[in-house]
């Protein structure tokens, strides 16, 4: 995954957060169809960490500039 420092008003944090919304409802919708626990194992895995991702980029002053 590719990190991105942005200064300013925080767009391009906000395409990466659309990114990883459209990858985690491709990632759902992924899982509802595995057939095989690994299947699921490593499309949990991927969700869990969008969901971490998306906490850090959702916190406050995390658009900052440093």
């Amino acid at each position: 995954m590719t990190s991105i420092f942005v200064s300013g008003d925080g767009g391009a944090v906000s395409t990466v957060i659309e990114n990883l919304l459209s990858r985690k409802q491709k990632l759902v919708e992924q899982l509802e169809k595995a057939s095989s626990v690994e299947d699921r194992d490593k499309i949990e895995q991927q969700l869990e960490q969008i969901n971490t991702a998306l906490d850090f980029l959702d916190r406050p002053g995390s658009r900052d500039a440093r």
